[in-house]
């Protein structure tokens, strides 16, 4: 049996890049998960619903690039064009991680005129730590 090919036309291009736009909202809630070895922003509604994400791996930077402040900076202009798409004109911020690319999204949101509402810093920090290994037995 021969299989059929279905080429997409620009007008399905078109449609994708509208359904995000569909969504309007004027305050928005960014997640930023700062690593090590990588950075990943996910924007939200104020209920928590993802409405757009993107990270450094997904953008093409691989291996050390990925936790650069370089890499969070084109992550952050990404998901402030989509944002500017749907209205968004104020965004929350909640930061989680220790890495070096935290301040880069934050930086890139306010370059693109999206206002900054509040910055909260959800770093998970040990109340007493890990377990200590066992004494050695000669």
């Amino acid at each position: 049996m021969a299989k059929t090919i279905v080429k997409k036309s620009a007008k399905d291009a078109k449609s994708s890049a509208n359904k995000l736009s569909k969504r309007k909202m004027a305050y928005a809630v960014l997640n930023i998960q700062s690593t090590y070895n990588n950075t990943k922003v996910v924007l939200t509604d104020e209920k928590g619903n993802p409405v757009a994400s993107s990270s450094s791996g997904s953008l093409g930077f691989n291996g050390a690039k990925k936790g650069t402040p370089f890499a969070a900076a084109k992550i952050g202009e990404v998901l402030a064009d989509k944002a500017i798409m749907m209205g968004v004109k104020e965004v929350g911020v909640v930061i989680k991680g220790t890495g070096s690319g935290r301040e880069s999204v934050v930086r890139s949101f306010i370059s693109k005129g999206i206002s900054i509402d509040t910055i909260k810093d959800r770093t998970p920090v040990p109340h007493n730590g890990p377990k200590p290994k066992k004494p050695r037995r000669i």
